[in-house]
């Protein structure tokens, strides 16, 4: 699967991911209202809402963009409705021949560890069947219980050649609290991205590993760290837009050939009709301005690129 997004970001020149990860503040009245009107106020509403929400971004940047990257929490909140929601956005943009992230941050050990990776990344046996529960093409995984919590998660990715991007520096503000915390005089995430590049070792595409890391935009100076240490692992990079960072900052982030890195932005392009930039189109026209968003960042990324 890593070729598959390699080569997407090559056709497309636009190495971002847009983050679906909807709150129901971010939808629109309209869509709202015609969700409630036929589902009433309920869980199923409030999945209908955001299934629409999302069938039209995708609609209005499938063209443009290799991947888009669902976080399971914005629909776990609305339970098993939520959850369908969830699926059908999955399948609907695998239709569109989108790679799909699922944002998952799963992390544990032994049989629960498998069966994570086998609901979001595999196949479960049912009888004399096999199914792909929700059958995303690359998972975050959280790394801190070590190789028993990834390996699972890494032989699930060799028998169907997906991958996963495991969390090595976030971007939230407290992520230092722990990740930075010196080991024998490095710091926690250096080891972390040093065994990432040692997992990628076993799993590797044409040029790119299947196992990537997770390094946040906020922290340019470490991201250029990480990426020696991890060459040959795509890094997902979220924290652009809304949290502060820009394609500026992220130069360091890509290998000389322009690849290496793709950069999420979630409600910065999704919820872009509610900035003042991209107000001329007006809630009704949500994803129209979700594309022009897009647009504004792939170019932010090329004339980042560029200048390097």
């Amino acid at each position: 699967m890593i070729n598959k997004l390699v080569k997407k970001i090559k056709e497309t020149g636009a190495p971002i991911v847009v983050g679906l990860d909807p709150m129901l503040d971010y939808i629109p009245e309209h869509v709202q209202k015609k969700a409630f009107a036929e589902y009433g106020d309920t869980l199923e509403g409030a999945a209908e809402a955001i299934w629409q929400f999302n069938k039209e971004i995708v609609d209005k940047t499938y063209d443009i963009i290799p991947a888009v990257k669902p976080q399971i929490a914005m629909y776990e909140q609305f339970g098993v409705p939520g959850l369908i929601a969830f699926k059908k956005t999955v399948d609907y943009c695998k239709k569109k021949d989108l790679i799909v992230i699922g944002d998952i941050k799963r992390g544990d050990i032994g049989s629960t560890s498998k069966a994570y990776a086998v609901g979001h990344l595999g196949k479960v046996k049912v009888g004399g069947w096999e199914y792909a529960p929700f059958d995303e093409d690359f998972a975050t995984v959280n790394p801190y219980l070590g190789s028993d919590g990834v390996k699972p998660f890494i032989d699930v990715c060799r028998e169907e050649k997906k991958g996963l991007f495991i969390l090595v520096k976030t971007s939230n503000p407290s992520s230092g609290e722990f990740q930075d915390r010196l080991v024998d005089d490095r710091p926690l995430y250096e080891l972390v991205g040093e065994k990432v590049a040692q997992w990628g070792t076993q799993c590797m595409g044409d040029d790119y590993s299947y196992i990537g890391a997770v390094v946040g935009a906020t922290y340019p100076e470490i991201g250029k760290v990480l990426r020696k240490v991890m060459p040959k692992s795509y890094i997902l990079v979220p924290g652009y837009g809304a949290q502060g960072g820009r394609g500026k900052d992220l130069a360091h982030f890509f290998n000389e050939d322009g690849l290496g890195a793709i950069v999420n932005s979630s409600r910065g392009i999704i919820a872009a009709y509610k900035q003042e930039a991209y107000g001329r189109f007006g809630a009704e026209n949500f994803g129209d301005a979700s594309r022009a968003a897009a647009e504004d960042m792939i170019l932010d990324i090329r004339d980042a690129l560029a200048g390097k």
